[in-house]
């Protein structure tokens, strides 16, 4: 039996490389789709929580979880020799920028060096972390390839850019259009009946090439957008013009016009990432992005904006922001998830403290044990009227529902608004972004 044949039939097993934000919602869409699937982490802790039932995504419901687990059609591992025994495998690692600016792909060239101790005829490799164009082509296939043992014959390479979206209501893993693009066409026509057996739509392109750059011009777009409407920010800002009414004003065209909004700053492991994989793939080519950077650098100094917006509004009223004390209102990079990842929080808490401030935040959905809150070094409040009386002034960096911002208005003296979550209120306490 062909492996197509064993994917329609479900007879295939499927592994699933990294237990994150992509790879554990991935995985159990393949169990629910009727596969035995296997996800293999070096983190021995996501793997004891996924055996037990017990999700630490989100989007990904424990009940949903655990009834996987408990049929039998979903197990973890820390252990990659099961790879023997599979016949499909997603690659799904995260690929971080290096400071110097250039891609860090040490996982996903460790995950291959796994799989090229146990890959085996028929087997598919499919990898879905977001790089650079040529990355799947130029690195992963020579890992893989032997005189003997030719992709497209043999064995099939693909890649499926992930485009998962943490804590959307509307659009999962099952529902978001997933494109495709293999070494070959046989292992295009492969990895799309794996993911047609689980997922709603696959969008088949020509090569690797084109599905690895797509994901790059889809968060390249959204990048270069709100560089621009952050920039229409600090002009309007300059001028007395309320940046908010203007937006929402433009927003009433019909056509020609798609809405971005100015903010803080970028996070995620997305947009503020994935421009530089497409401009550091364009210099090597000889080709300088000049729109892409650009897009970053404002995007980039959009924290020190929002400190400078802070110190302004204590020096209306006699304060300095040496000594005075902050709050930080939401850390996570996008509201209601946990994900603090390139939050803009963590440059806005740091260069508050740079300027002597002493800052505290407020996240109910933040764990505070995350390393990257924990190196900030900061505290975290609640919200009560004795509680906030203390501070001198609130910036709000990320706008969680659930929280009462007009409680917040009552009890500080100034608070910096950079998510327009006072949108119509008339406040001489509130200083918008």
């Amino acid at each position: 039996m062909s492996l197509i044949e064993r994917i329609r039939a479900r007879d295939a097993k499927v592994a699933v490389i990294g237990l994150g934000y992509v790879g554990l919602p991935l995985a159990v869409e393949l169990a629910r789709a009727g596969f035995h699937a296997v996800g293999i982490d070096v983190v021995d802790e996501k793997v004891r929580r996924v055996n037990a039932g017990d999700s630490y995504i989100k989007d990904v419901p424990s009940d949903i979880l655990a009834e996987c687990v408990k049929s039998g059609r979903l197990q973890a591992t820390t252990d990659f020799s099961v790879l023997k025994s599979c016949d499909t495998v997603n690659i799904c690692v995260p690929t971080p920028l290096r400071k110097t600016r250039d891609p860090d792909i040490s996982y996903i060239v460790a995950s291959v060096e796994e799989i090229a101790k146990y890959i085996h005829q028929d087997m598919l490799v499919v990898l879905e972390s977001t790089t650079y164009p040529g990355t799947t082509e130029e690195v992963i296939l020579p890992m893989l390839e032997r005189d003997d043992f030719k992709v497209g014959r043999d064995f099939f390479v693909a890649f499926s850019p992930e485009r998962v979206d943490p804590g959307n209501p509307r659009f999962n893993t099952k529902n978001i259009p997933k494109v495709v693009g293999g070494i070959t066409p046989a292992c295009t026509e492969v990895a799309c009946e794996l993911y047609r057996s689980s997922l709603t739509t696959v969008v088949a392109v020509s090569s690797a090439k084109v599905a690895e750059t797509v994901k790059l011009l889809e968060n390249t777009f959204r990048s270069v957008n709100i560089g621009l409407v952050n920039e229409i920010a600090l002009m309007c800002n300059k001028m007395d013009i309320d940046v908010w009414e203007v937006i929402r004003a433009a927003s009433t065209k019909p056509f020609g016009f798609m809405p971005f909004f100015p903010g803080p700053g970028l996070g995620g492991h997305c947009i503020p990432i994935d421009p530089f994989y497409l401009s550091w793939k364009a210099k090597m080519a000889g080709f300088e992005a000049r729109f892409i950077e650009l897009a970053g650098q404002i995007n980039g100094s959009m924290p020190e904006y929002v400190v400078g917006r802070v110190a302004e509004a204590l020096n209306r009223r006699k304060k300095a922001v040496n000594g005075a004390r902050v709050l930080v209102v939401g850390v996570s990079y996008k509201a209601n998830i946990d994900d603090i990842r390139e939050s803009p929080a963590l440059d806005v808490m740091r260069l508050l403290k740079r300027h002597g401030a002493d800052v505290f935040y407020h996240d109910r959905y933040a764990n505070a044990a995350d390393p990257e809150l924990a190196h900030a070094e900061v505290e975290s409040v609640e919200l009560t009227p004795k509680e906030l009386a203390r501070f001198d002034c609130a910036v709000i960096v990320t706008g969680h529902d659930g929280v009462d911002y007009q409680q917040l208005l009552a009890n500080v003296p100034v608070v910096v608004d950079t998510r327009n979550v006072y949108a119509g209120v008339n406040s001489d306490k509130i200083v918008r972004l």
